[in-house]
């Protein structure tokens, strides 16, 4: 697996990959209905658009295995952790934690205290055992159907 930085090019599969994971792996946690409304197939024009400005602005990273994008993770300069997704058939292979690695590690180098995130249900024990503390459960609404996940966050720093 190789780690590199966004590129605009990247944005097509990143959203079908979005989609895909989604829809594939969050299905043990979340019915049908509400992974449409997460993940719906009539936004994916709108999220290319979009994404590809919002990846631009963060600090983003794409994990690539033989030029497939395989995973990706992108972070505000605030340090709140917005996306980290893998692909449906790279699960449990380590690509997440070395996003969330690199991640970390820059969110270290411009002095950032905290990264903070919504985790979904199948991604907080991901979190928890990087040492992500709950904040609070969530109930979010996603045309007009309610979706459970949880702010989290990590301290990067010792007081």
């Amino acid at each position: 697996m190789r780690m590199r930085a966004f590129q605009s090019a990247d944005v097509n599969q990143m959203v079908s990959l979005f989609y895909d994971t989604v829809h594939a792996v969050n299905a043990r946690d979340y019915t049908k209905e509400q992974l449409n409304a997460w993940a719906p197939q009539d936004e994916m024009d709108a999220k290319l658009i979009n994404w590809e400005a919002s990846f631009a602005r963060n600090i983003s990273y794409i994990a690539e295995t033989n030029d497939e994008i395989v995973g990706f993770g992108d972070m505000t300069h605030n340090g709140y952790l917005d996306r980290l997704f893998v692909h449906k058939n790279f699960q449990g292979k380590g690509i997440a934690t070395a996003l969330m690695n690199r991640l970390e590690s820059e969110a270290r180098k411009i002095g950032l205290p905290t990264i903070e995130t919504e985790a979904s249900i199948t991604a907080k024990p991901f979190f928890e055992r990087r040492g992500y503390q709950l904040i609070e459960p969530q109930t979010i609404e996603r045309k007009g159907i309610t979706l459970i996940n949880f702010k989290m966050s990590k301290r990067l720093v010792s007081e």
